[in-house]
């Protein structure tokens, strides 16, 4: 894998540019984002040492999901899609630690999904419960 250097404040990816690698920190601190409805930047997470981003667009071609910009200088290991076809031929166990970044990061996104569901009922039923008492 090549090694790409990043100065601190340096932005590595942007989302919604296409993609075709995944990155591997191997030093350093990166701050993982989005621009929200209204144009403001949601820090999403922070990553750092071993921590892999960009694995879905290397996956699946489609444009990044978020921007990920250097909190202090680092050192990133880049992981192409011939690399990753090699790997996936030659020996798939070494894909396993990507596949079990992104099972993990499913697990949370539905547990966000059943947490903010479960809110999303007690408000419409607050909700309902107010006007019906203030119809009473």
């Amino acid at each position: 894998m090549k090694t790409i250097y990043f100065k601190k404040g340096k932005e590595i990816i942007q989302e919604g540019t296409l993609s075709d690698c995944a990155y591997i920190i191997e030093t350093g601190k990166v701050e993982v984002s989005k621009l929200g409805t209204k144009g403001e930047k949601k820090i999403i997470g922070i990553l750092t040492n071993g921590d892999i981003f960009g694995e879905m667009g290397l996956i699946d071609g489609l444009p990044r999901s978020a921007t990920v910009r250097a909190l202090e200088d680092c050192s990133i290991n880049v992981l192409t899609q011939d690399t990753f076809n090699s790997m996936s031929i030659h020996n798939p166990k070494a894909l396993m630690p990507i596949l079990k970044v992104l099972a993990s990061r499913l697990r949370a996104t539905l547990k966000l999904v059943e947490n903010l569901q479960t809110k999303n009922a007690k408000s419409v039923s607050e909700a309902a419960a107010k006007e019906h008492a203030n119809q009473i």
